[in-house]
Order: C-alpha cells, then structure tokens, then sequence
C-alpha cells in the first residue's frame, strides 16, 4: 500500500542478491517502494502483481536470461513498452550497448554503481513534490 510518503514504485532486477538488497534498502532510504526479482521470470510475475510499477533496474548479464531480454519482452508488450529501463552491468560491450540504445533504455551504469549519480537520475526522472507554503 503507498502512502502519501513513498514515491515510485521501481522493480530492481538483479542475480545477485546482495546487491540487489543493497539497492532496494538504497532506494527505499530515499522513498522510493521497491520490488525485487532475480530472474526474467519472477521479473515478469512482478510485473504482473504490481501494474504501477513506474521504473525497471536491470542487471544486463543473469544466468538464464539477459536484461535485454527482459527489455525487449518490455517493449513487444503494449500496456509496458514506454516503461523506463535502467541497466547495470559489469561488463558491457559495445554490441550490448548498440542494443540497449535500439531499446531506448534510460541509462546504462557500470557496476558497482556510483550510488549518487542514480540517485540524481532518479530525481530528474521523478521530481519530489514541491511543498507550497500559504500566509
């Protein structure tokens, strides 16, 4: 349930569950109600249970199904194809970088992710609400 407080919802997709719990308490810190999953499948049942999920984090490299993967499942369905992406990766090479420019992900950060700049990102993508102050 959110509340007045919480912003966004994000689903943060990693194999790794250290750093996936490490970026959920990271986000969560700053307001944020986060879900996680450490497969394309239980990315995609997320998905289903959650509709307002407003933003994915993907990790590109995972054992059964890349990010991309995932990312192109995203963008063949229609109620979800304009769902902004984020990607990490440790490793990425240029073939992976011309195929998350194809699907139009937001941004790319190289792992261990610099903390700051997502956050900055974040913001710009989700502005906190401005408080108006009345005399």
């Amino acid at each position: 349930m959110l509340t007045s407080s919480q912003r966004q919802q994000i689903l943060l997709v990693d194999d790794e569950e250290d750093a996936l719990l490490e970026l959920a308490e990271l986000l969560e810190g700053e307001g944020f109600c986060c879900y996680t999953a450490t497969s394309v499948k239980l990315a995609l049942q997320q998905l289903t249970r959650h509709p307002d999920v407003a933003l994915v984090i993907t990790d590109l490299r995972m054992p059964e199904e890349s990010g991309i993967s995932l990312i192109r499942r995203l963008r063949e369905h229609t109620a979800r194809q304009h769902l902004p992406v984020i990607v990490t990766s440790g490793h990425a090479d240029m073939d992976d970088i011309s195929d998350l420019l194809r699907l139009q992900v937001l941004d790319l950060f190289r792992k261990p992710i610099y903390h700051t700049r997502l956050l900055e990102t974040l913001d710009n993508l989700f502005p906190l609400p401005r408080l108006h102050l009345v005399n």
